[in-house]
């Protein structure tokens, strides 16, 4: 997806990222109390479930997190935590 040429710019600028909402912000600047940095959290629960026979780790539309089991169930949260619980529970009863 392509920028627009002001965006494109505040973006190169050192220091500065573009936030959700399009409007530049310092990237010392502390995230929402709401916002979730979907790359790490994505990571971390595939660190954390990969060898637990879960794969597929992704954010789809609407905030939906989900992840798949190795028998092909679809698991899904509304945050990465509430996905991390669907995934011990799952788990637990396959123990």
């Amino acid at each position: 997806m392509e920028r627009a040429p002001e965006t494109a710019a505040l973006a190169n600028q050192a220091g500065r990222q573009i936030g959700g909402d399009g409007q530049p912000r310092s990237r010392s600047q502390p995230r929402g109390v709401f916002e979730v940095d979907e790359d790490a959290a994505l990571a971390e629960l595939e660190k954390v479930w990969a060898d637990g026979g879960y794969h597929g780790f992704c954010v789809v539309e609407h905030g939906l997190w989900s992840a798949i089991s190795s028998s092909g169930e679809i698991l899904t949260g509304n945050t990465p935590d509430g996905l991390d619980q669907q995934i011990r529970a799952h788990w637990q009863a396959l123990q």
